[in-house]
């Protein structure tokens, strides 16, 4: 027990840590925009419930450090509806800094800022690490051999370097998978480095549908990972690259398990990313960085998601406004936010029981009773 003591403190301070950055960076997109739009801020909170410290700026601004970590909100004037408040709420709006004055772009510009401000957030850590330490390059040394794979029966074996393939140099690993890929179920002479001397292998490889297309497979991983020294224009670039690179991927990784084309068992929730966060935060501040800036990118991809209550979804209501040329219906409105919330009420359990699950809770309860 004691053993495991140190592992939940730093697994929930690196929680805390984690999202907290995360909150506030998105809630002061949505903060910045506001006050550029003419909104007034009533309050800016880190986290719910009771206020551990709270200050007034001089715009009267509350701003808020509350107890529970586990997200944050920017409260707008005149936020709500008029019809959903007592009109002795409504007297105390000032004209031309209520949120729903304004127009339809100016609210669109507001929600949509706090999801821009994450992909801000991954391009600038992103940036910074391969400024600080430098650009990853994953070099094209295998770290496993899959069994009953292409290079298994080909005799490929770990650590060995591919210097070569179907007559292309090879300087990385998404170098060699591209080869392989463009080359499904065929006889490919390869180059290795083993032990300080070259070997030649003959290699044919495997071939699976990829949306209707064949693709080359081999069934490596790949291992070494090298830092190269890059040019700050050159990181400012790469971290632009990098963020989107991980949200074409995420946003691909989600539409396949709605489709039902990949699984939902990597589905996670809080206690997944807690637990990844204490695991991260022991590899070094770099890691940690990698972690967050790869956690902000997923933030700002699903809500994006057309679904009521996120800010996806006020952003189609505001299309369809724009379209409309009027709000939608009042009812139509709560019908959406009410399947919104049991959208996301029903994800957030699937996603705790997969998260027990993953930590082995069901298990350590099956033992007992056995």
């Amino acid at each position: 027990m004691l053993t495991f003591i140190p592992d939940f403190v730093r697994s929930a301070a690196a929680f805390v840590v984690v999202l907290g950055v995360l909150v506030f960076v998105h809630e002061l997109g949505h903060y910045l925009a506001a006050r550029w739009r003419g909104v007034r801020v009533e309050a800016f909170s880190i986290g719910f419930g009771q206020a551990l410290t709270s200050w007034t700026d001089k715009h009267g601004t509350v701003w808020k450090l509350a107890w529970l970590p586990l997200g944050g909100y920017v409260k707008l004037h005149g936020q709500e509806r008029p019809q959903d408040v007592a009109p002795e709420v409504r007297a105390t709006w000032i004209a031309g800094q209520t949120f729903h004055d304004k127009s339809v772009l100016s609210r669109a510009i507001i929600v949509a800022a706090g999801p821009a401000a994450n992909f801000l957030l991954a391009m600038v850590l992103f940036a910074a690490l391969f400024i600080g330490v430098g650009t990853p390059v994953t070099l094209p040394v295998i770290g496993a051999v899959l069994p009953d794979s292409a290079a298994s029966r080909a005799g490929l074996m770990v650590n060995d370097r591919v210097v070569a393939i179907a007559g292309e140099q090879i300087g990385t690993f998404e170098a060699l998978q591209h080869v392989i890929m463009a080359h499904p179920a065929q006889k490919l002479a390869m180059t290795v480095q083993r032990d300080g001397s070259e070997q030649k292998i003959e290699v044919t490889t495997d071939s699976r549908d990829a949306g209707g297309q064949q693709v080359g497979l081999l069934g490596v991983r790949g291992g070494a990972v090298e830092y190269r020294h890059t040019s700050v224009p050159a990181a400012l670039v790469g971290g632009v690259t990098q963020t989107w690179m991980i949200t074409r991927e995420t946003f691909a990784g989600l539409t396949q398990m709605i489709s039902g084309g990949r699984g939902t068992e990597e589905l996670g929730g809080p206690l997944r990313i807690a637990q990844l966060s204490g695991q991260v935060a022991q590899l070094g501040i770099a890691s940690l960085v990698s972690f967050i800036a790869v956690l902000s990118v997923n933030l700002g991809l699903i809500n994006l998601f057309p679904i009521p209550i996120l800010d996806g979804g006020h952003l189609l209501f505001y299309l369809a406004e724009a379209l409309r040329g009027r709000p939608l219906p009042q009812r139509a409105q709560e019908y959406g936010f009410k399947a919104g919330m049991a959208l996301l009420a029903s994800l957030f359990v699937f996603a705790t029981w997969n998260d027990l699950t993953h930590l082995g809770l069901f298990r350590w309860v099956a033992g007992l009773i056995g």
